[in-house]
Order: C-alpha cells, then structure tokens, then sequence
C-alpha cells in the first residue's frame, strides 16, 4: 500500500510502499477514503509530543470502510463506513477507565502517534474505538468532525451554561464548533491573531457576534472561553476577558508555556481547565447532534502525495476552516 510516513520528528514526511496491515483479534482492517489534517498532526510532525512510535503513518480523523475483521468483532460488517478518532484503544480496567473517564487512561494509544494512522491506502483500527458514521455527511465533510469536532464538543460541554464564550483561535474546532453553540443559543466572540483579516471575516461568516484580534480585550465579559490556539500567553488574556465565575478551557494537546499573571486574573472563583483526548461517549453524542444542527464543515482538500503542503498551510494559516487528505478518490464520496 502507498503511504506517507514520519521517520523522523523534525523532517518532512516521506512517501513510502508499505505491505497491507492485517487485522488483529478485536481489530478492524480499513480502505481509507480520507483523513482530516489536525494541529495535533503538526505536534506530532514537529516534535512537540514526543513520544510516537517511528516509523510512523500520521492521521488520526480517518473515514474508510471495512475490508475485514479479526476475531471477535462482531459490531462492525464488510463495507460499513466508519470514522476513527485520535482515541486509538485503552486498557478498559483501570480507574479511570472503569469511572467513565478513559480519555485519562494511563495505558491509551492514539492513532497516528502509538500506531499507524490514515495517511495511507489501509490501517488497522480497534474496533471498540471506531465510529458508525451519520449518513448524510460526504467523506470530505465528516472527517473533520473525528477530532476538531469532537475535541471542540468536549471543551464546550466544560463551559456549562455559558450564554457569551469566547473562541481563540479560529481554525478547525472553532468553526465546527460556532455552529453548535449558536444552535444551543450562545453568542459567540472570536478572538484571531492580530492582522489575520481573513480569519475575522471567515468568524463573522458564520454567525460570530463580534470578531476582533486576540491582543485585545473582550467587547463584553464573558462567561466561559476556550483556548484552541497552542499559545500559552492567552491564558491570562481570557482569564482577564471572562467575568466572575467564569471558566477558561484549554482545549489543545500542547500549549506554549503560560506566563506568570496576578492572582487578581484567578480570583472571584473563575476557574482554569484543560481537555484531554475524548471518549466514546463524546463520540457517540456528537455524531449524533452535528446532523440535528446541523453543522457543515468548509474543507481544503489535499491529496496524499501533497501532504507536507498541507501541513505547512496549517503552519501558515492559509485555509479556512480544516484541511482532509484524500487518500481514495474513488472511494471518497
């Protein structure tokens, strides 16, 4: 099968001709359709998370269908169309696990960091971690729901009741995730790198009540704010933008070292937290609400041998919305 694969943190990813995975007990074998580019992809390229197991094939929001099933699966069938997220298998029995609470799993492997993910024509999958897809979606329009939605559902279900939250950042998740809040009846304020016009005009497309730079202060208090953007320095600048008893979540896997702030920032029970991975239970419930919303992806595709480029637009911020490498394009619908 063809591939991309990450010999070396660091370096670009090379194309490669690897043998066709075969299905494990409990495993799924897969023909990939496409998989959505994320920013944990980029961590993973360029050495942030340092912990992959090399060689590597990176991807980790992959839509295919199944070729075949290793002993024990019986949930999933031949041709089913089936998403996999980054949560690639967990040990089950832990406490964690065994509370509700697998995404802190101590013994988790994620896909395209811990094992092969979809930048390329076959992968395995656990079969307990891969998602019956909603049929209206294209391949295209799903795929990115795999992570940037799921991720960005999870960081909004921690804002509780918020009526006025703030979004920095405005990629992938954060224009998945507009759509959800507005749906709940939530004003939504974008906070974009200073000078990124386009990325204020794209927030404002899409229903945001105001879009302005994150060097800024917050029109009005609000009541919770999300961090996408891998930028520690807007941690005390959403503390500052949320009124008391506000809530910040930090909802990227890797974030630049915060700065110092006055506890002044904290207090009057606002409260800082971060999200980490997600779970079954997240996916199940959002693949179900993003059809009832519904939310509609806006998508950049690349194709497999052009997948540097497109990490390198996600590095320069030259799309809108979320990038998908089309692996199949006879496949992907």
């Amino acid at each position: 099968m063809h591939a991309m694969i990450l010999r070396r943190q660091g370096a670009p990813l090379e194309p490669a001709e690897l043998p066709d995975p075969e299905p494990g007990p409990g495993e799924v074998l897969l023909r990939v359709h496409c998989c959505g580019l994320c920013r944990t992809d980029l961590h993973v390229v360029d050495g942030d998370l340092t912990e992959p197991v090399l060689p590597l094939v990176p991807g980790h929001q992959i839509v295919g269908s199944v070729l075949a099933a290793g002993d024990g699966v019986s949930r999933l069938a031949p041709g089913q169309r089936v998403g996999v997220p980054w949560l690639g298998g967990t040990c089950g029995q832990c406490r964690f696990c065994a509370s509700g609470r697998e995404n802190l799993c101590e013994q988790a492997v994620y896909t395209g960091y811990q094992r092969h993910g979809g930048f390329a024509e076959r992968c395995v999958a656990d079969a307990r971690f891969c998602f019956p897809l909603p049929s209206g979606y294209p391949d295209l329009q799903v795929a990115p729901l795999l992570c940037a939605g799921l991720i960005g559902y999870r960081a909004w279900r921690l804002c509780g009741a918020a009526r006025r939250v703030g979004f920095y950042g405005f990629g992938a998740a954060a224009h998945i995730l507009v759509q959800v809040a507005r749906h709940e009846g939530s004003e939504v304020y974008a906070f974009c790198r200073p000078g990124d016009e386009r990325g204020l005009a794209f927030a404002r497309s899409l229903g945001c009540e105001w879009a302005g730079p994150s060097d800024g202060p917050a029109p009005v208090p609000l009541d919770a704010a999300i961090i996408f953007a891998p930028a520690g320095e807007l941690v005390p600048a959403a503390l500052r933008a949320v009124d008391r008893g506000g809530r910040v979540v930090c909802a990227g896997i890797h974030m630049s070292e915060i700065p110092a702030f006055p506890y002044a920032d904290l207090w009057q029970e606002r409260s800082l937290v971060s999200v980490a991975n997600l779970t079954r239970r997240d996916g199940e419930e959002f693949l179900a609400l993003a059809p009832r919303v519904p939310v509609a992806t806006t998508v950049t595709p690349y194709p497999l041998a052009d997948a540097n480029r497109a990490l390198d637009d996600l590095r320069g911020g030259r799309f809108d919305g979320a990038a998908v490498i089309v692996v199949d394009p006879e496949a992907t619908s």
